[in-house]
């Protein structure tokens, strides 16, 4: 699914923008929303990796807002290998998921703020234009959190990370998928990944999670999964 904005053009200049999100309804609203500003327009919409690369490759955009969770490969390796081609434009993170969860692997990943989609539509605009200020956008919970890491970091006293922390992207998204009912196979063919891969990165997971067995895996991923989209 990728588009062109048919928006009229005026005297003033505008940033274009291109959106990446899976969910057809969803960017359509985001898009009209973000074209009823003065100073925006919304250029190309793309709903899988390789649409987005294309299309940001061939629009130039001056803003990309792209979702977490794409088909396939995820938004944060989208983000990895957007934000490293030369010239690359700011990213805007925004996602279903909880901030605490995905926002610190964001901006690892180049993304210059997060939103989440619960957020009144306002709280998008502001991070836009922040974003194109040149400045950081993140929640006030969120910046205090990562700011006291920071600081807990500084200092003797051994902070207690969350055990989710210590998983890489690809293993906190295999684990995503293990709590959505995929077994392993469906999750090779989803990630383009060999089954042995998979299995490779289940045996991390329990390790990382100090849990004994697949059954135990399965049960936290379905947990996890369900507490993290409830929040």
């Amino acid at each position: 699914m990728s588009s062109l904005s048919t928006a009229k053009p005026t005297g003033k200049t505008k940033t274009r923008i291109v959106l990446v999100d899976d969910h057809p309804m969803l960017i359509r609203g985001i898009a009209d929303l973000i074209n009823g500003e003065a100073d925006l327009e919304v250029v190309g919409e793309a709903s899988t990796f390789q649409e987005a690369m294309a299309l940001v490759g061939k629009l130039k955009p001056g803003l990309i807002v792209v979702d977490v969770s794409l088909d396939g490969n995820n938004g944060i390796e989208l983000m990895k290998n957007l934000s490293g081609r030369e010239g690359s434009p700011p990213i805007l993170a925004y996602s279903m998921h909880d901030e605490s969860i995905y926002a610190e692997r964001a901006l690892r990943a180049g993304a210059k703020g997060y939103v989440m989609k619960q957020a009144e539509p306002e709280v998008l605009l502001t991070a836009i234009h922040q974003i194109l200020k040149g400045k950081i956008f993140l929640s006030e919970q969120m910046s205090e959190r990562l700011l006291g890491k920071l600081v807990g970091a500084g200092s003797t006293t051994t902070t207690t990370a969350w055990p989710i922390d210590k998983l890489s992207d690809r293993e906190l998204e295999v684990l995503q998928l293990l709590g959505q009912g995929m077994g392993t196979s469906q999750i090779a063919d989803k990630l383009c990944l060999s089954v042995k891969t998979i299995e490779t990165y289940r045996e991390h997971l329990k390790q990382k999670l100090n849990l004994a067995n697949g059954q135990e895996l399965l049960r936290y991923a379905i947990e996890w999964s369900l507490n993290s989209s409830s929040k």
